[in-house]
C-alpha cells in the first residue's frame, strides 16, 4: 500500500511538472511516458483537477486560470499592462456602433480608452456604467439584476432575458481563461450563460487578456475557439497559441510596446 501511494503522489508530481513546463497534458502522452493506462492518467487529473491543480479538458489538462480573485482586487493587478491592451482593443470600435463591455477589470480599461465616438454601450457591470456616465457621446444602457461582487457583473434570471433582446455589433468578452483547445471560459456558471447569450447573438466576438490567461482554463465553457472573431494579446504572448487562434480564423491585434 505504501509504494502504491507513494507512484500515485510521484506521477501527480511529475503531471503538475510537465503541465508547468508544457502549458497542457495529453493522457494518451502521460500514460506512455509513465508506463501505466490512459484510465489511470484520467483519474490522476480527475484527482489534480479537483484539488484546484488543473482543468480538465478533453484528452488531457491545461493549467488553471489564475484570474479568479474578485474584481477588487483585479482591478490593481498589471493596471497599465490593461491599458495597452485596451489602446488595442478599441481600433476595433467604430462611430454609431452598439457595444456590448461585459464585465472584468480589462474591459474597464477598454471602457475608459473608449474614443470620443457616438456609441451606444451596453453593460452589465456597474463599474463600467460609472466609468461612462459622464460621456455626452455614449448612450448608455445597463443591465440590471443579482450583482456578483467577485465578477462585478449582474447575473441570473433577469439579466440574461434583458441580454437575449440585444443584437450587439461588437461584444468585449471577458475571458477567464483562453485556450485555444478549450476555449474562451470562466470560473461562474450563471456567468458563462449569460456570456455565452451575448456571444451567440453578436455580429462580432472580442476578448482581450494578459499573457498569463493565455493556455489555462476555467471549469465552465463559454465559446470555442472557431466562434472568437478577435483577440487582443501582449507582444510575449505565447506564439504557439496565436497561431493556433489564427488558424481558426480569428484576428489577432498586440498591444504596443511601451
Amino acid at each position: 500500500m505504501a509504494l502504491t501511494h507513494l507512484l500515485l503522489k510521484e506521477r501527480h508530481a511529475l503531471i503538475r511538472q510537465s503541465l508547468q513546463t508544457q502549458g497542457r497534458v495529453l493522457a494518451q502522452d502521460l500514460a506512455q511516458q509513465l508506463n501505466v493506462s490512459e484510465d489511470t492518467i484520467r483519474r490522476d487529473l480527475r484527482d489534480l483537477a479537483a484539488a484546484g491543480l488543473c482543468q480538465r479538458v478533453y484528452g488531457g489538462a491545461l493549467p488553471i486560470s489564475p484570474t479568479n480573485a474578485p474584481l477588487a482586487e483585479r482591478r490593481m493587478e498589471a493596471v497599465e499592462r490593461k491599458a495597452r491592451l485596451a489602446r488595442a482593443a478599441v481600433r476595433l470600435v467604430t462611430a454609431d456602433s452598439v457595444l456590448f463591455i461585459d464585465a472584468g477589470s480589462t474591459n474597464l480599461a477598454i471602457a475608459e480608452a473608449l474614443p470620443e465616438l457616438p456609441l451606444t454601450v451596453i453593460t452589465n457591470a456597474p463599474t463600467i456604467a460609472v466609468a461612462l456616465q459622464e460621456r455626452a457621446a455614449i448612450e448608455l444602457i445597463l443591465i440590471g439584476g443579482r450583482v456578483d461582487r467577485r465578477s462585478g457583473a449582474s447575473l441570473g434570471a433577469a439579466a440574461l432575458r434583458d441580454a437575449e433582446r440585444l443584437r450587439p455589433d461588437l461584444f468585449f468578452l471577458g475571458g477567464c481563461g483562453i485556450d485555444a483547445a478549450a476555449g474562451v471560459t470562466c470560473f461562474n456558471y450563471e456567468e458563462a450563460e449569460f456570456k455565452r447569450s451575448l456571444a451567440a447573438a453578436s455580429r462580432a466576438v472580442a476578448v482581450a487578456v494578459t499573457s498569463e490567461k493565455v493556455g489555462t482554463a476555467a471549469p465552465y465553457s463559454v465559446l470555442t475557439a472557431g466562434h472568437l472573431t478577435h483577440l487582443v494579446v501582449e507582444q510575449d504572448a505565447d506564439p504557439e497559441q496565436l497561431a493556433a487562434f489564427a488558424s481558426h480564423g480569428v484576428q489577432l491585434l498586440r498591444a504596443d510596446v511601451e
